[in-house]
């Protein structure tokens, strides 16, 4: 049977009025979303800010502020007990102690330069003037004169005093009769030193020898005599008991010939005569240095 013109108009109404209820769920559905949007930052009903009470704010803070607060304290008190046990002068752990290392000046590991520019050489003459400073005898007045060949042990003193070494001691290697230190002369100067070691007390008498990796021997003259490094010096207190120390110098002059131009001379120094150790392959300056020379007309 075929349907009424009533009937077909009546399909097209039913089918509006779905549409319009589903459009209407739809849209119920988005302002529900906002809301519930809204209400997880603030809810007017139950007073939450993100999704706690006031009360609820309170509390939680409250925790962790203790629990916080605990864990500084018991930080605080962990640092205290520690710094209790340290001494301020003397390090607790010390693994080098009897091996110090040798360093020289000019700080470089190769020595080149034309001793007729004196722009080649500036350079290493400024950091022996620089190391120099506060080996003037001027200063070097104010400290004290020991007794040499001996330790100078000061335990009970809460304050150091400081063995005098005159820049002077050095003479032509001190920079004052030659301010070049003998660079444009072409024989040049090399200050070593040894690092400082907090109560170290060498045994023996030691003193740096330097020696020329070459067929032939190379002329050098050392100031101290011998390169002596005197026990007076010895030991260190660190740098609050012992502020104004300074460490003994040996200045190693190359008596360089003609022949010994244009030609790069390899140079090791060492610390001997005492128990310092200079022969572990592991460590290339543990009591040893070594240095690059070449000079040009």
């Amino acid at each position: 049977m075929s349907s009424s013109p009533q009937d077909q108009n009546q399909e097209p109404k039913e089918e509006q009025k779905e549409e319009t209820k589903e459009e209407k769920r739809e849209e119920r559905k988005k302002e529900e979303q906002k809301e519930s949007w809204k209400d997880l930052i603030y809810n007017p009903r139950t007073g939450a800010f993100l999704g706690r009470t006031a009360s609820s704010w309170g509390l939680i803070l409250l925790f962790y502020f203790v629990f916080y607060g605990f864990l500084a304290g018991m930080f605080t008190l962990t640092m205290w007990v520690m710094l209790q046990t340290l001494d301020e002068n003397v390090p607790r752990h010390q693994d080098r102690v009897a091996n110090p290392g040798l360093v020289i000046r000019p700080h470089t590991a190769e020595i080149s330069f034309n001793r007729s520019d004196p722009t080649n050489y500036n350079q290493y003459i400024q950091q022996l003037h620089d190391l120099l400073q506060n080996y003037n005898d001027s200063l070097q007045e104010r400290n004290d004169l020991c007794l040499v060949g001996e330790y100078t042990e000061q335990d009970g003193e809460l304050i150091k005093k400081v063995c005098q070494f005159k820049r002077s001691t050095l003479r032509q290697c001190s920079g004052l009769p030659d301010t070049s230190f003998g660079y444009a002369e072409g024989k040049p100067c090399i200050i070593i030193k040894m690092n400082r070691v907090i109560g170290l007390k060498p045994r023996g008498d030691p003193y740096i020898n330097c020696t020329a990796k070459r067929d032939g021997p190379l002329q050098m003259q050392y100031f101290p005599s011998e390169g002596r490094l005197d026990r007076m010096f010895f030991p260190y207190y660190g740098k609050k008991a012992h502020p104004d120390y300074v460490q003994p110098l040996v200045a190693v002059q190359l008596l360089l010939t003609k022949e010994d131009y244009n030609v790069e001379l390899a140079v090791e120094c060492k610390v001997e005569g005492s128990d310092l150790r200079n022969n572990d392959d592991r460590d290339k300056f543990m009591g040893r240095v070594n240095f690059r020379v070449k000079v040009s007309e």
